[in-house]
């Protein structure tokens, strides 16, 4: 089991595992590369099996992590996938524990993660059955869905930033803050942007494109979040279909 860590020199030439089969994605993948080479020079960590698959874990310093998450001297986990035939043969186990073990090596008080309550894993979220098994506990909530889930080595504990907990905006029109950190996003955005456009649904697209901005978001926040009607709906990414879902139960 051999597994290659981005660095400045390597980032342009190594697939990133999301959509590396989907023309419709290519888009996005360059912007995440594009995103990467600054990022890698912050101490973000991909990291992902030598292979042409989807198994990568994705973390940076929580300081540098572009979520609305505050603590001293951790690392924040943004993805842990491992898919399709890969599945059952402890990729994940052995780059959860790389994450551990870098924590440990740079003197870190814990690694964080968003999560869920529910017992089924939320699309795009952590599984929280996964990360308890690994001493990982809730730290922090939100409402009755969001969790952030920490592996405390000090006893100090992170939480959501007090911006995050608001979960609503003045702006009543369908609201989206986006990243360019999932390569599956640009699509999304354009499938949504068409959507509205042909049917007179207003639509405010706002890109988060500095760290100051995540971390001053008004709701959770990784990578994505909708608001509808001012409220805070979900980090799930919509193509047509489900924003249709969303706005015809509404």
């Amino acid at each position: 089991m051999e597994f290659i860590t981005l660095n400045p020199d390597n980032v342009v030439s190594e697939h990133l595992c999301c959509a590396i089969s989907d023309k419709k994605h290519q888009t996005g993948v360059n912007d995440k590369r594009n995103w990467l080479s600054e990022r890698v020079k912050e101490g973000h960590v991909f990291r992902k099996l030598d292979a042409q698959g989807k198994v990568f874990i994705e973390y940076a310093p929580l300081e540098k992590a572009w979520v609305p998450v505050t603590g001293d001297n951790y690392l924040y986990i943004y993805c842990l996938w491992v898919a399709g035939s890969y599945k059952g043969k402890g990729y994940g186990e052995a780059l959860l524990q790389s994450c551990i073990d870098d924590a440990k090596a740079q003197g870190k008080s814990g690694i964080c993660v968003l999560s869920s309550k529910k017992k089924k894993k939320k699309p795009f979220l952590s599984d929280k059955k996964f990360m308890l098994k690994y001493g990982f506990k809730v730290v922090d909530s939100i409402n009755d869905e969001y969790e952030l889930l920490a592996l405390s080595l000090d006893g100090s504990q992170p939480q959501f930033t007090a911006d995050a907990r608001k979960q609503t905006i003045e702006n009543k029109e369908l609201t989206i803050y986006y990243g360019v950190q999932c390569p599956y996003i640009p699509n999304c955005i354009e499938q949504i942007y068409n959507y509205c456009e042909n049917n007179q649904v207003p639509l405010q697209l706002i890109e988060v494109d500095t760290l100051e901005k995540a971390k001053q978001l008004p709701c959770i926040f990784n990578n994505w979040a909708v608001f509808y009607n001012g409220k805070f709906e979900t980090v799930h990414l919509l193509n047509e279909g489900l924003l249709k879902k969303l706005l015809q139960l509404k």
